[in-house]
């Protein structure tokens, strides 16, 4: 009786399992079909019906092979291929396109069918509406590909460079003075930074100026605050009409400088997350309201041009800069707090601040995981951001002139306030 129920348990799994194959074709087929639906009959070469067949036939061909001979799958897989290059070949005397799209997702069906009867259903169904979304968006991912620039692509491949490539290669283990130095994890937040500029550029880049100022000073937040600041500055002098539009984007940016603060801190220091979030969110929150305060007053449609990212953060030469920057700053992090205590980590902090916030919150975060109090790093990692803002709405009402003064620079200093009052009473008992 046991023997039995196990036999129908298997027989039960299997027509599952081939169901599910003939399914995967199905959908693959679906989206095939539809996009050569103005074509007559006989002129496809394979449609729904065809690619839910190659699909379950797959699903055989992987059960003959379990059950029979091994050889059975790559027999037939060969055989699928040699009939849709046939199929094609003569295809192609009446339809010049030479596109192989429709032999690769043919056999790519074939396999998901396999792969449901011999792997894995969860796998089969993942790849199958993963091929079947990359196919049917064909206008898109052309139109993306015309769009991307050359050094967009050259930027992405060398954060592919760096991450990939490089990282695996460099030791994980302590050196230097104090073992202070990791090339690893100094390396990893490199790439860190330039992944976070990387999603920050191209959000930038996708969405357009058809999206506005709030969308592009959000995104400014993450890839270079500091060049919108300076960007909208001098259009703010050239359009004193624009000028409360483009103030609250740089209060925007700035407030998202904040948000990635916190992304970084929950990427290499999670423990120190819970102390930072508040401040932060408050510090965030002050220059938040009046930015989105100040754009739905003087909000008309208008449409501004993005700001040019003049540092590309994947450049290869940035990216070894910003780690020496890194190890430097650990240095002297290390010897100014055995020289001065934690006056000498605010005393860095503070310097750091004037010209980037990235390097030196990010080694205060690591520094954290290797002895130094999370008050400390908290409170040095504030000091950083609010100088770098500080410096910021300096450069606004220098460049913008009088009208970004009430306006930038008094949210940034009552954002700085705000932080203090949420910070010193659990840092002073």
């Amino acid at each position: 009786m046991e023997n039995y129920a196990e036999q129908f348990i298997s027989e039960q799994q299997i027509i599952i399992q081939l169901a599910v194959a003939l399914l995967l074709g199905a959908l693959t087929g679906l989206q095939r079909g539809w996009a050569a639906r103005g074509q007559k009959p006989g002129e496809r070469v394979a449609g729904i019906r065809t690619y839910s067949l190659v699909g379950l036939l797959g699903g055989i061909a992987a059960l003959l092979s379990l059950k029979v001979t091994p050889w059975i799958l790559p027999a037939t897989l060969l055989a699928v291929c040699i009939t849709a290059v046939m199929a094609y070949r003569v295809r192609m005397d009446h339809m010049r396109n030479y596109s192989i799209t429709g032999i690769v997702g043919l056999l790519l069906t074939f396999c998901f069918g396999a792969v449901a009867v011999a792997v894995d259903i969860a796998v089969a169904a993942t790849a199958a509406v993963i091929t079947t979304i990359i196919l049917d968006n064909k206008q898109e991912i052309h139109s993306a590909l015309n769009r991307l620039q050359e050094h967009e692509l050259d930027a992405a491949l060398k954060l592919l460079l760096i991450s990939v490539v490089m990282l695996p290669l460099l030791p994980n283990e302590s050196i230097g003075p104090s073992n202070m130095l990791n090339p690893y994890e100094i390396w990893w937040m490199v790439v860190l930074i330039a992944s976070i500029s990387f999603v920050g550029y191209f959000a930038m880049r996708v969405g357009g100026t058809e999206k506005g100022i709030l969308f592009t000073s959000l995104f400014a937040g993450l890839a270079s605050s500091t060049a919108l600041t300076l960007h909208f500055s001098r259009l703010a002098r050239q359009t004193p009409v624009l000028s409360p539009l483009l103030a609250s984007g740089i209060l925007l940016a700035c407030g998202t400088m904040y948000l990635r603060i916190l992304l970084y801190c929950a990427m290499i220091s999670p423990q120190l997350l819970g102390s930072l979030v508040l401040p932060v969110l408050a510090m965030t929150s002050v220059l938040y309201l009046p930015a989105l305060l100040i754009w739905r007053t003087h909000h008309n449609g208008t449409k501004v041009e993005q700001p040019i990212l003049h540092s590309n953060p994947l450049d290869l030469k940035s990216a070894l800069v910003l780690g020496a920057v890194l190890s430097l700053i650990l240095l002297m992090a290390s010897v100014l707090q055995q020289w001065l205590g934690n006056t000498g980590i605010y005393l860095l902090a503070t310097v750091s601040g004037i010209t980037d916030v990235d390097a030196i919150t990010l080694s205060l975060t690591r520094m954290s995981q290797m002895g130094l109090d999370s008050r400390t790093a908290i409170i040095g990692i504030i000091i950083a951001a609010s100088v770098n803002n500080i410096m910021k709405a300096g450069m606004a009402v220098s460049l913008g002139g009088k009208a970004m003064l009430l306006r930038i620079a008094l949210p940034i200093f009552m954002s700085l306030l705000a932080g203090l009052a949420v910070m010193l009473p659990a840092y002073t008992t």
